[in-house]
């Protein structure tokens, strides 16, 4: 598949560019600073340099992709403002319609629920937590993730509460909120692996499962 992946040298970005690579995908890599591009990549990726508000850069990121997949993820600086990554998700679904391709892949918090859930104690606290402490980020996330359900575009919105650098597991608690056990920690290298693998899976198409190790 050709794979378009936005936030790509981000903490996860880059480790689900490294896990699409190994799967055998073409993989076309959206980024904003061409300093952070690993080594490593170098003739297997392709590279657009684009900020996240320049349409044009984006409508060629996407243009012959199969898939996109988005690693964006909000600043956590407590004086950002705006919802720069809203606007951009909606640069990329506008480039998504544009060029027929219908299938995204992205990340967002247990704040948002699938549609098969109700509310648990688990994530009225992590949607307070973040309401309370990083409101502005809080925003962004829920605004992505609500653009993208609205969007006629097969979605499957990746979701997790606690990313940590810890070694890749490959034991994840995968499901929805009041029909399964979900913890809150999990490794940014297990987030990656199971991102990549929704590109030829299918089990979670239109829904928002969540993942912990």
């Amino acid at each position: 598949m050709n794979v378009t992946v936005f936030g790509a040298t981000g903490a996860i970005g880059a480790l689900t560019v490294d896990e699409l690579l190994e799967r055998g995908h073409a993989v076309t890599a959206y980024v904003r600073n061409p300093a952070k591009v690993p080594d490593r990549w170098a003739g297997a990726v392709s590279v657009v340099v684009g900020q996240i508000d320049d349409a044009t850069a984006i409508d060629t990121a996407v243009a012959g992709s199969d898939v996109v997949v988005s690693a964006l993820g909000p600043s956590m600086d407590r004086h950002a403002t705006g919802l720069p990554l809203v606007e951009g998700t909606g640069h990329i679904l506008t480039a998504m319609r544009r060029h027929g391709v219908t299938r995204y892949i992205g990340h967002g918090t247990p704040s948002i629920l699938d549609p098969r859930e109700r509310p648990t104690l688990q994530t009225r606290l992590i949607r307070f937590l973040g309401r309370t402490f990083l409101p502005r980020a809080y925003a962004e996330l829920i605004g992505m993730t609500d653009l993208v359900m609205q969007a006629r575009v097969r979605w499957t919105i990746v979701r997790f509460t606690a990313p940590k650098d810890t070694p890749k597991r490959d034991a994840l608690r995968v499901g929805f909120y009041g029909q399964n056990s979900i913890g809150f920690a999990i490794s940014r290298a297990d987030i990656a692996a199971f991102t990549a693998s929704q590109v030829v899976d299918d089990t979670y198409l239109d829904a928002a499962p969540a993942i912990s190790n």
